[in-house]
């Protein structure tokens, strides 16, 4: 194993398992790069159907960077009707070209069918008795192209190292009965790991947010939001950041002897001085300037109405990478440990396969689960290696059981050094957090195919002119498919081995 990048360490990513060169290269340098395909999980009913018990319009729709909660809203504009009446399976990236599922509730299919959008198409598939929610797909298909690699060469290697990974093969010779490989396709395997965007690429902090909220400690909270400064963002922001920290901070030993006469804490100065395009963060700082007009000291409830002041996605958010930052760092213990990821130990939690997945696409079902004792261990690794279970860790919650065994005691040290116990997450409000296990490997059928980029690359609307020189650099094209959940970066972190930003 090698080492990983420190940004990747600081969020639980401490290993590479492939062992060979990074090819180097960059992502997303136009969208049409990275193209995402829902793997759907809804079957609509016709067109026709009684729009009194399916009042929901199903649309399969093409985006070209389009973030997904904008394009929503601009559709729902065209139509002239709430926003809450459009949903959606899945939230993709901006940066790409991506096919997904949407509803829209109670509107004729002809006005629908009508819209125009910029870079958006839009096919209608029929009609549903409730919307498409987050989660209604059972996961995504990948078609990713990788510039300016500095050594394609190397990739071959790399997929023979995370082929011999997906089996648990040190020498890469087993062929597993599970394989469905072909001369150009290799089923590879990594560790399945939550990939940096869920930490935030340039500022990974939503986890520390989450672990501050978690331990009660909500101004800690609203200080690692709004303070805590990366080198990658502009001065302007780093220098609004600084001041949270150095004003704000009460264990703070410094002071620009700028604060105010009576003692309060100078929130309104922090809100002067943060960029207007920090929108979250100046929410809180509104609702903070707001709670302490009468001169009062903040307390929790204050701060605590500060996170609130943000969308509750954001504030599942925070919690959610907390739990993800605590996964990431158990399946690096359990790879520093040498325990295997495609078959359990004792004490491990398996949990099966979703019987309602598309054929040939193995779905784990994380409310189906084992645990796995010496005496069923012969079997469940059958299971295993058929693709029917799936060794498992805690994404820790109010109702979450730990593992037994030494994997179980991978879990609890790992939790010990982070100072979390599922009680901690009996929270208020979108704060709360039943927790569930997630599947340790990801295993997938990948095709990488190399070529060279000889074109001028996108043509700017406005004034014409090319947006990318002749590079005639070295291309791959990687093709793979991935259940809900999980990152394609994850995979593509193997073989590039660079800086999460270029990722």
């Amino acid at each position: 194993m090698r080492e990983a990048h420190a940004v990747e360490r600081a969020v639980g990513m401490e290993y590479y398992v492939s062992d060979a060169p990074g090819v180097g290269g960059h992502l997303r340098e136009r969208p049409e790069d990275f193209r995402v395909t829902e793997v759907e999980a809804v079957d609509p009913e016709p067109l026709d159907s009684d729009p009194g018990g399916y009042a929901n319009v199903l649309a399969r729709v093409t985006l070209r960077q389009w973030d997904t909660n904008d394009f929503a809203a601009e559709l729902s504009d065209r139509l002239g009707i709430s926003r809450e009446r459009v949903s959606w399976a899945g939230t993709k990236d901006k940066h790409a070209v991506t096919t997904q599922l949407f509803t829209v509730e109670k509107v004729d299919p002809e006005e629908l069918r009508a819209v125009e959008i910029r870079d958006a198409e839009v096919e209608l598939l029929g009609r549903t008795g409730r919307p498409v929610l987050f989660g209604d797909l059972a996961g995504n298909a990948f078609e990713i192209v990788v510039r300016d690699a500095e050594s394609p060469e190397d990739a071959p290697a790399t997929t023979d190292d995370l082929r011999a990974f997906a089996r648990g093969d040190e020498n890469g010779d087993d062929r597993s009965a599970a394989s469905t490989e072909t001369a150009d396709r290799a089923t590879v395997g990594v560790p399945n790991y939550f990939g940096q965007q869920r930490f935030g690429s340039k500022r990974p902090v939503t986890h520390e947010v989450g672990l501050e909220i978690v331990r009660g400690n909500w101004k800690g909270a609203v200080l690692a939001y709004v303070g805590s400064p990366a080198e990658r963002e502009p001065e302007s922001t780093r220098e609004a950041r600084r001041y949270v920290d150095r004003e704000l901070r009460s264990d703070s030993d410094t002071s620009s002897g700028d604060e105010p006469p009576d003692g309060t804490e100078d929130w309104e100065g922090a809100l002067e001085r943060l960029p207007r395009r920090l929108g979250f963060e100046r929410s809180m700082c509104h609702r903070l300037v707001e709670r302490s007009d009468d001169g009062s000291e903040l307390d929790d409830e204050d701060y605590r109405a500060a996170l609130e002041a943000v969308p509750s996605n954001l504030q599942r958010l925070f919690v959610n990478a907390a739990q993800s930052d605590a996964f990431n760092r158990i399946l690096s213990e359990r790879l520093d440990r040498g325990l295997p990821f495609h078959e359990p130990v004792a004490g491990d939690v398996v949990c099966f396969s979703d019987a309602d997945a598309p054929e040939g696409f193995a779905l784990p079902d994380t409310d189906r689960t084992q645990r796995v004792t010496e005496d069923r261990l012969r079997t469940v690794r059958r299971h295993c290696e058929r693709g029917r279970a799936f060794v498992t860790a805690p994404l820790l919650g109010t109702e979450t059981e730990l593992a037994d065994g030494e994997p179980g005691e991978i879990e609890r040290e790992v939790l010990a050094d982070l100072d979390l116990s599922p009680a901690d997450f009996n929270l208020p409000g979108e704060f709360e957090s039943t927790g569930t296990r997630r599947a340790v490997l990801l295993r997938t059928d990948l095709t990488v195919e190399r070529g060279v980029d000889n074109d001028i690359g996108d043509v700017d609307g406005v004034d014409g002119n090319p947006t990318h020189a002749d590079s005639d650099g070295d291309t791959l094209t990687f093709e793979f498919a991935l259940p809900k959940g999980s990152y394609a970066t994850v995979v593509l972190r193997e073989y590039l081995k660079c800086d999460p930003d270029d990722l």
